[in-house]
């Protein structure tokens, strides 16, 4: 998994690179007729039901935009809400507030959405030793958010990206000529490379469940759009020799027949990929 300095400077670029694509050279409606020594105050009004999540990216955010910003939290990350809660108050100058509020709604929204649903899932599976997994199926320049989402949810973080891990997945098999090619190849990657990289590979079917057993070195293996008999039979030939994961096609109406199974980790696209926003607004209360 990466450090956590590196996720810090996911944050930053997300920020920088947001702040560039909506404000230009200026926000030019703010700067047109609110004067620059104005200051107000605003509130973070929640519109929906579910589980808040982004007030910490929000004050992150407002911080980067202008460190004289005072924000005072009522709702941290991770609570339940509800229609009318109030998450937050942010006052000051309020140029600044403006600047500042399409960026941290549309973060907020997103990221409520996403740990709502992981909290679904987390909660179906509350009594099971099976742990949710998001995926790499993000939206693209921010997976830092909707992966932080995930977690705030209760979930599980998989690998960040190609770097921190190692899955070889169907397509990586074909191309390497075969299972055992694929696995031998990427120790000996690894071991040129001076890497410590834990290593997953997909398997298809029972037949190629045996074949991973035979050959080992890997670290978990992937149980592919396995049917529940199928899935039942892997879990035990492999008898905890390696971590075992569920993925495809996998639903909330399914999520618990999956996990009876027996399997370490479930993940799940859908988690970051299949989601509608909470309705918040950020409206202002005061100004002088």
């Amino acid at each position: 998994m990466i450090t956590k300095e590196q996720f810090e400077k996911e944050l930053d670029i997300i920020i920088v690179n947001a702040l560039r694509e909506d404000v230009g050279d200026g926000d030019h409606s703010s700067l047109a007729c609110i004067p620059p020594e104005a200051n107000g105050t605003a509130q973070l009004l929640v519109k929906d039901d579910g589980i808040l999540a982004g007030v910490e990216f929000a004050k992150k955010v407002f911080q980067q935009i202008d460190s004289a910003l005072e924000i005072t939290v009522f709702i941290p990350d991770g609570e339940f809400v509800r229609y009318g809660d109030i998450a937050f108050k942010v006052s000051g100058r309020s140029q600044s507030i403006l600047k500042a509020e399409r960026l941290v709604l549309n973060a907020m929204q997103r990221m409520s959405a996403i740990a709502t649903k992981t909290r679904r899932y987390v909660e179906i599976l509350a009594d099971l030793k099976t742990q949710i997994l998001d995926t790499r199926k993000t939206t693209p320049g921010i997976r830092a958010l909707e992966k932080w989402a995930v977690q705030i949810g209760g979930g599980t973080n998989h690998r960040f990206g190609l770097y921190d891990m190692v899955m070889l997945k169907d397509n990586h098999i074909d191309f390497a000529g075969g299972i055992e090619q694929a696995i031998l190849k990427t120790n000996q990657y690894l071991k040129n490379n001076d890497l410590n990289l834990k290593i997953e590979i997909e398997t298809r079917n029972l037949d190629e469940v045996k074949e991973v057993l035979r050959i080992g070195q890997v670290d978990r293996i992937m149980l592919d759009n396995f049917n529940f008999n199928d899935l039942r039979t892997a879990v035990k030939l492999i008898n905890s020799r390696f971590e075992t994961e569920a993925s495809g096609g996998i639903t909330e109406d399914t999520l618990r027949q999956y996990a009876e199974c027996g399997v370490d980790f479930i993940s799940s696209g859908a988690l970051t990929h299949s989601v509608s926003n909470m309705d918040l607004s950020l409206k202002a209360t005061h100004s002088n």
